[in-house]
């Protein structure tokens, strides 16, 4: 009987952590992409006024703001391909796999959904697609952008080597480095929550699936490399 309630309390504390970090990558997802796509938006009916460079800052700095605010929380992934790389590389529990991913999708989808109520299809809300169509240089170029991404958070925040507290900096630079070169091209996703969230709010899915697949692809090379560099990844917290 004591057991069963020592068990029984252990079961609702791991709900509690799993349901609190399981919100806390839904906020940072939602603050993601409304800050974000938002910036595209409001670039389009400013005329321009923000500029490319200054919507690729948006999504950097939000990047890094959220991973100080939410990092000690969640762990701030705030992206699926990056979730799915910490759990095949040993550092994620699977059993929060699932939950993480649907919040971080509810967050992205809820984000576009406000953006839609305020400004309408302005810029199809941030959508992500491939220049001219040309889905194969896309999907070959967000494979790479997110290996770059995926890297640097090894690097960056799991490397035990890497000087503390400069995670959030060198991942949100990275971000707008990479929006700032690629995004023209691609749309510089490196994100799939970030990229359904508009597709679902505007009903744009062609060729969406290369947003899913390159960004996931990328993170696992990313994965195999790392392990590589760090000795069976041993150089890691």
């Amino acid at each position: 009987m004591h057991t069963s309630v020592k068990q029984h309390s252990r079961l609702q504390l791991l709900g509690s952590i799993c349901k609190r970090e399981a919100i806390a990558e839904g906020i940072g997802t939602f603050t993601l992409v409304f800050a974000g796509t938002g910036a595209v938006m409001v670039n389009a009916v400013s005329d321009g006024s923000l500029t490319h460079l200054g919507v690729s800052f948006v999504f950097g700095a939000v990047v890094a703001a959220m991973i100080y605010c939410l990092g000690h929380i969640s762990g701030a992934h705030l992206n699926p391909a990056v979730t799915l790389a910490f759990w095949t590389s040993g550092f994620f529990p699977k059993r929060l796999v699932a939950p993480y991913i649907l919040a971080q999708l509810i967050g992205a989808v809820s984000a576009s959904a406000l953006l839609l109520i305020s400004f309408g299809k302005v810029a199809n809300l941030g959508a992500t697609l491939p220049l001219n169509d040309n889905w194969l240089q896309s999907l070959v170029l967000e494979l790479v952008l997110t290996f770059i991404l995926m890297f640097v958070i090894f690097g960056s925040g799991l490397d035990r080597r890497a000087p503390v507290g400069f995670a959030g900096l060198a991942i949100g630079l990275t971000v707008a480095l990479e929006a700032t070169f690629m995004g023209p091209i691609t749309g510089a996703s490196m994100n799939p929550a970030r990229s359904f969230g508009p597709a679902l709010m505007v009903g744009i899915w062609q060729h969406h699936w290369l947003y899913w697949l390159a960004p996931i692809m990328g993170a696992q090379l990313a994965v195999v490399v790392y392990r590589h560099l760090s000795y069976g990844f041993r150089d890691l917290k």
